[in-house]
Parts: C-alpha cells; sequence; structure tokens
C-alpha cells in the first residue's frame, strides 16, 4: 500500500533531520506532533540541496543539482517519487498549497553556491531570500494549515527570522565557507581584513532582525509557537558566543553549543516561554 511508503519517506526525512542538526531536531520536537512529519519533509528536503553543493566534491555538482530540480519538478507534478524524501516533501507542499515560487526561489540560491560570486548587497540579499527566508515560508505555510491571511500577516516575520538564523550561520562557518569552500557571502568584506567593526556592524544588523522577529513569534499559532521559540532562543543563544569571540578566532575555528547546552537549553526555555510569550 502507499500508505506504507509515505510513512516510510516521513521516517526518512525525519532521520535525515536528526542526523544533520540537533538543533532542529530539538525544535521540530517542541512543534505539535501533526505538523511534525511536514518539518521534517522541509527540512529533509533542503538539506538534501545543500549537500549536494557543500559537500559532493569529486563529483558533477551541477549535474547533480540540475537532476534534482528536475525530480523536484517531476514529483511536483505527478504527485509520486521514489526518491523517499521527495515523496514526503511533495506531499507536504500539496497538502499546505506551499507556493512553488518559493521552491524555485531556493534552488537558485543552491545554484548560487556552486559559482564564485563576489557579493554585492543586492546578490547578497538575493541569496538570503532563497536560502533562508523561503524555508522560512515553507514552514509557515505548515504553521498556518495553508490559511493565505495568515501568511501573509506573518510573512514579514517569518522572512526576518530566516534572514538571521542564516546571517548568523555565515558568522559561525566563516572558516569553512571561506577556507574549504572559497565562499564569502558578506558584500564588501575581505575576510582576510576582517576586523571588529565589520563583525559588529554585522551583529547590529542581527540583533535588529531577532527584535523584530520575536514579535511574529509571539504571534504563531499555539501549535508552533514553541517550538519557533526554541529554535530562535538556540540561535540568539549562538549569537551571544559569537559576540564574545574575536574576530580573528572566527575566521579560524567553527563556534559551537555543545549538545548538552542545546538539552539545558531547551529544558529551561519552557518556562522562559511561559513567561515571555
Amino acid at each position: 500500500m502507499k500508505k506504507l511508503f509515505d510513512e516510510l519517506s516521513y521516517k526518512i526525512s525525519k532521520a535525515t533531520t536528526k542526523q544533520y542538526s540537533t538543533s532542529f531536531s530539538l525544535g521540530i520536537l517542541a512543534l505539535s506532533p501533526k505538523i511534525r512529519n511536514s518539518i521534517y519533509a522541509i527540512y529533509g528536503y533542503v538539506r538534501l540541496a545543500d549537500e549536494i553543493v557543500d559537500s559532493f566534491h569529486g563529483f558533477d555538482k551541477q549535474k547533480l543539482l540540475s537532476r534534482f530540480r528536475d525530480e523536484t519538478l517531476l514529483a511536483l507534478e505527478e504527485k509520486i517519487s521514489l526518491n523517499p524524501i521527495l515523496q514526503s516533501f511533495q506531499e507536504t507542499v500539496h497538502q499546505y498549497q506551499i507556493n512553488y515560487q518559493l521552491i524555485n526561489q531556493f534552488l537558485r540560491s543552491m545554484e548560487m553556491d556552486l559559482h564564485k560570486i563576489d557579493y554585492d548587497s543586492d546578490l547578497y540579499k538575493e541569496y538570503i531570500l532563497g536560502s533562508a527566508e523561503v524555508v522560512g515560508l515553507m514552514c509557515l505555510q505548515v504553521f498556518v494549515d495553508g490559511n493565505r491571511d495568515e501568511f501573509e500577516k506573518l510573512k514579514p516575520f517569518a522572512m526576518t527570522l530566516g534572514s538571521a538564523f542564516q546571517k548568523v550561520n555565515f558568522l559561525r562557518d566563516m572558516k569553512d565557507d571561506y577556507y574549504v569552500l572559497g565562499r564569502t557571502y558578506f558584500p564588501n568584506v575581505d575576510i582576510t581584513d576582517f576586523d571588529q567593526t565589520v563583525k559588529s556592524n554585522i551583529e547590529q544588523e542581527i540583533q535588529s532582525e531577532f527584535a523584530e522577529a520575536l514579535e511574529g513569534i509571539k504571534k504563531l499559532p499555539r501549535s508552533s509557537r514553541f517550538g519557533v521559540y526554541l529554535a530562535y532562543r538556540y540561535y540568539v543563544s549562538l549569537f551571544n558566543k559569537i559576540k564574545k569571540t574575536s574576530p580573528s578566532k572566527m575566521i579560524n575555528q567553527r563556534i559551537r553549543i555543545s549538545n548538552s547546552r542545546k538539552i539545558s537549553l531547551m529544558m529551561g526555555c519552557y518556562v522562559e516561554y511561559k513567561f515571555s510569550i
């Protein structure tokens, strides 16, 4: 029965999420059970594309990503895929009427990662839109159960939160992005001359976005509010650690939050959440 394959597909998306991200796995556990599988499906899909551009060295990444795009479009058209991650993703897209344009924008940013780009302000914004903001919008479609009015009301906040998360990722991954993948995302920034002034300017942007995004989190449905708040608090914790790290250390080591700290943060967050939101 197809039901068995659907169940397997969601289990594989869940396993993919747990394998690659402890923090997002914990956040998803804090969502209502009825929407967890769909968020696993979205994360599994974007993770697969990320792996193509970030990890599959020695293979034709352009060809693999192009094939992945074609398989995505075919799965959406036929409403079936033998790739379990694509299967769970297309089911989620159709169930919550996720706009195909969000998927195209995401794949466009993945395509950008295949090329060495000197990012200016416009390209920087375009990359963040596709790599992070639209992923937040896909999740928002699930959170509001496809309600278009609620989606439009919360859309700016979801985009701002996705932007803040991605900029924290850029700072956290600066060493590997530059030395391993040859990428520099921040516009008009020379990583070899990364100093406190540049770092502080980026941090001020992120701080402002976190403050705005929190107002949106407060407006989310109860089924998703705590899970998103937990992810927010994890990233704020990571951001605070980054702020305490010198620019020279930033480009020579990856800033991390230990798994034990993540679990402790989750436990402490619940009380904080009850009083704050």
